[in-house]
């Protein structure tokens, strides 16, 4: 059953970087994607340490992860809208796998958590998600001061 519930983890992990290494680089990041990401990177990181921190025994401990996912899928979708003018059509598409497999990653780790077995796979997600997080601070804030993020053009604009 956990190679199963790897997969989703897996397939996002990748489209994740086909989106940060191919298009981001290639289109750079404007101030509100370098500090936009990384908030988008918190909110995951703060329903993955969750699971860690609590047992799925305590009370309330699910209801309160639902939220914490609901606020973290909505929130990630708030940049789409600008998204629109500055994003090719697959960038637009892989954004949209993003969608799809978000919830379902929560679900599959909340699958785990409550089986109370393989609590490495809950560490090396948070793991995994803070090292994101410092990555997308550090790439696309601090190295910003050396190496400015060329602003992307508007799509719309070069047609």
């Amino acid at each position: 059953m956990l190679p199963l519930l790897l997969l989703p983890m897996i397939l996002q992990a990748l489209v994740m970087f086909v989106d940060e290494f191919v298009f981001h680089r290639r289109r750079g990041l404007p101030r509100w994607e370098r500090l936009g990401h990384p908030l988008d990177t918190l909110t995951v990181a703060l329903c993955y340490g969750w699971l860690v921190a609590l047992p799925p025994s305590q009370p309330d401990a699910l209801g309160i992860y639902v939220g914490l996912c609901a606020f973290s899928c909505l929130f990630i979708t708030k940049d789409e809208i600008v998204h629109a003018r500055f994003c090719d059509p697959l960038e637009t598409w892989l954004h949209a796998l993003l969608f799809v497999l978000h919830p379902i990653v929560f679900l599959s780790l909340a699958l785990i958590w409550r089986a109370g077995s393989d609590t490495w796979v809950l560490k090396g997600a948070l793991g995994s998600t803070l090292g994101l997080f410092v990555y997308q601070l550090a790439y696309w804030n601090l190295r910003t001061a050396a190496h400015p993020a060329v602003e992307p053009t508007r799509l719309k604009d070069a047609e």
